[in-house]
């Protein structure tokens, strides 16, 4: 594959590596790693950015709608929500919610489920926003996931995917909402209505019966049968010697490989359908 090129994501280009589709499987179950006590999320009393609102915005994309074009953290309320602080990403398409960030290893993401539903790290550094927030902010609405990969050698990828984010009563399951074509050259066309519930170590929400995929690699995810993606994984600094260390990294296989622990990933999502006046 000849070298990625960097641009500025997220491209409007739509492009699909069959993330929901995946078709490697793997053996062998290993223990999690420990889990360190690490920073919560940051305080709604950290200094964020204003808006001209005259209430807190739904979203990002509402603050992009009414004039805000500066990146950076705010607090938002989406419907039936309590107010929370989100990193707002403002491009030429719109505002988008950074919604996941891996850069330097500086937090644990082998976490139990509670975590992952609530979040968890710094916004303005490595953290997951949490299932639930993301589900308050996509609602019953149609959203697009820009998902940014990074390797150790300076090439990045950006992908586009239009997604339906279900809530807790789905496991949070992610569905691609239309088949897209595939920039990467990968091998399956994912069908369009393909659902993927999310798992951690402590609930096994994949495909794979004879195996807990987040036990045997690393952090929480949209599994399915474990061998497809991870960008949860255990971040490695260095890349290790064994591949039986290396499956358990940030992985996206059909870009760097499937044991090809990536240097930094950036999640973002956008709500594609306008919210129902409250």
């Amino acid at each position: 594959m000849s070298q990625s090129t960097r641009h500025p994501p997220p491209s409007p280009v739509l492009s699909q590596v069959g993330l929901l589709t995946p078709p490697h499987l793997d053996n062998g179950v290993t223990k999690p790693a420990k889990r360190k006590r690490l920073p919560k999320m940051a305080p709604l009393g950290l200094e964020h950015n204003t808006t001209r609102l005259h209430r807190l915005p739904r979203d990002c994309q509402e603050l992009f709608e009414a004039g805000e074009r500066q990146s950076g953290l705010f607090q938002i309320q989406p419907q039936g929500s309590p107010p929370f602080l989100v990193n707002c990403k403002m491009t030429s398409d719109g505002g988008w919610t950074v919604i996941q960030r891996r850069q330097d290893g500086s937090v644990d993401f082998n976490r139990p489920w509670e975590a992952y539903k609530t979040g968890f790290g710094d916004p303005q550094g490595e953290f997951w926003l949490g299932l639930e927030k993301m589900h308050s902010i996509t609602g019953d609405r149609g959203s697009r996931l820009v998902v940014q990969l990074k390797d150790w050698e300076g090439n990045a990828e950006s992908l586009q995917f239009p997604v339906h984010l279900g809530g807790e009563d789905t496991a949070y399951s992610l569905q691609l909402t239309e088949p897209v074509a595939s920039e990467l050259g990968a091998t399956t066309i994912t069908p369009s209505g393909l659902s993927l519930p999310f798992s951690t170590w402590d609930q096994d929400h994949d495909l794979r019966g004879d195996l807990n995929c987040a036990k045997s690699l690393s952090g929480g995810w949209w599994f399915g049968t474990c061998g497809h993606s991870n960008l949860n994984g255990q971040y490695f600094r260095s890349i290790p010697r064994q591949r039986q260390q290396r499956k358990k990294g940030i992985f996206w296989k059909t870009w760097r490989g499937r044991y090809y622990p990536l240097q930094a990933t950036t999640m973002l999502i956008q709500p594609t359908e306008a919210v129902a006046a409250s």
